[in-house]
């Protein structure tokens, strides 16, 4: 396994063969997606264990949800069991897979508690939606500060985490290891990864808007708010069907590489 330098353009093709892959299969891929947004809801809600759980089961669930894209790509129809696939590869998959997402558990309770002790939790709480945003919360100097602060931690933890996932299940990589080589990977492709976050970012503004407009047009506000949820539902199903075209295209598989990835 070697890495790749992308052109700055690249991040840009991430985000349209994402929406394009998604577009192949748009009931499989949705559908896996609201299963994944349902496991790690019920997970989180469990009493003192919920959060860590989820957190700690977000890198296998990732995992299927880039497995399922990449069948896509092959022309197949991705089903259900196909999101616990990093669950049901063998003992040691699994626990290097539970390994790294105990890490990134660790490492997302350690930033929600940095941000907790500067605002007393007022940002964790909006953050899990245990609270609703108001005026007087959002424009408060410590809210502010504990948002920047828990960014700021949480960034370079999402891009060690970024190609892990793949990086243990189809290169046999350690966790450490794979988180080293995911943030790496990150930093060499710093622009094409720029461009892809910025080509979400316009992409969102422009559903929003269009919703918005729709709703004008039509007076009926309410129509726009019946349809911004769904809508950015896919979008963010289309951006985690994204996430495998940039792991592929950051690594260059050798021939073992290629003969565990086609398992």
């Amino acid at each position: 396994m070697k890495l790749k330098l992308v052109p700055a353009r690249t991040g840009a093709t991430w985000v349209k063969l994402g929406m394009q892959t998604f577009f192949k299969q748009p009931l499989a891929l949705a559908g896996l997606f609201f299963i994944f947004m349902a496991v790690m809801s019920v997970a989180s809600t469990l009493p003192i264990i919920g959060l860590p759980l989820a957190m700690t089961l977000l890198p296998a669930a990732t995992l299927g949800l880039m497995a399922a894209t990449r069948e896509a790509t092959q022309g197949k129809f991705p089903m259900p069991l196909i999101l616990f696939t990093a669950l049901r590869a063998g003992p040691a998959k699994l626990r290097a897979m539970l390994m790294l997402g105990a890490l990134y558990a660790a490492g997302f309770m350690l930033a929600m508690g940095g941000s907790y002790l500067v605002d007393g939790g007022g940002f964790a709480r909006l953050y899990l939606g245990g609270s609703a945003p108001t005026a007087e919360l959002l424009q408060s100097p410590d809210f502010q500060s504990a948002m920047w602060l828990f960014i700021s931690l949480h960034l370079p933890l999402s891009l060690m985490f970024w190609h892990a996932p793949a990086l243990v299940f189809w290169h046999d990589l350690p966790p450490l290891k794979s988180m080293f080589f995911s943030i790496v990977a990150c930093f060499r492709n710093f622009w094409a990864f720029t461009v892809f976050g910025l080509s979400w970012m316009g992409t969102i503004v422009v559903a929003v808007l269009a919703i918005g407009t729709l709703g004008n047009s039509t007076g009926n506000p309410g129509l726009s708010s019946m349809l911004l949820f769904p809508a950015l539902m896919l979008l963010a199903s289309m951006f985690f069907t994204s996430l495998y075209f940039s792991y592929r295209d950051s690594f260059e598989l050798e021939s073992d590489d290629l003969s565990r990835a086609a398992t």
